[in-house]
């Protein structure tokens, strides 16, 4: 038996929640078979917000990373540097931002790579990933509660990273192994 992909129709979308940072919305669905489901999603704080994160290339085989405070593991985490959008800028000049008041470096080269989606069963929302190279220090303050450690990285160590305990962000993963192929492949 064929499996149906067409979408199913989405009957009401009510929000059940909000904090600060999230709206929960609560999905009444029907799909094509008849069968009716509701389905929760976490749906972001606001509609157009844009999030990105950076891979800043301090040669063609080192880049940054920063270690943060992650609620959502209760402990330090290393990650690369990311931040939403502000209204008004475009995805480089956010990026920019975030790179200054994260990692203490600017960028004058930038190239788009991907998109990604985390939990995409759950969450409405997506992260651009761009590359950052011919770095030079700045520092910007953010809105961070404290300094972040930055952390230099290889690509040549890259599966070492995944076996640090302070390393779990599988978004910061793929858009490392992503950049590296593209690098070695000659497509930046």
């Amino acid at each position: 038996m064929p499996i149906n992909n067409k979408n199913p129709r989405i009957k009401s979308c009510t929000e059940i929640a909000r904090t600060r940072l999230f709206r929960v919305e609560a999905l009444e669905l029907e799909f094509s078979n008849g069968e009716q489901r509701i389905y929760e999603r976490l749906a972001g704080s606001g509609s157009g917000y844009k999030a990105v994160m950076v891979v800043a290339m301090l040669d063609d085989n080192r880049f940054l990373l920063v270690k943060e405070f992650a609620a959502g593991t209760g402990d330090y985490q290393l990650s690369l540097p990311k931040g939403l959008v502000e209204t008004g800028e475009t995805l480089f000049e956010g990026a920019d931002r975030e790179l200054k008041e994260e990692a203490g470096y600017g960028a004058r080269q930038w190239d788009y790579i991907t998109d990604f989606t985390l939990a995409p069963n759950y969450m409405k929302s997506q992260i651009d990933v761009v590359l950052a190279r011919d770095l030079y220090p700045e520092q910007l303050e953010g809105d961070e509660p404290e300094p972040m450690e930055v952390v230099e990285w290889s690509f040549d160590r890259l599966q070492t990273l995944n076996d640090r305990p302070d390393f779990s962000e599988a978004r910061t993963l793929a858009a490392l192994y992503l950049v590296r192929e593209k690098l070695q492949d000659g497509l930046l």
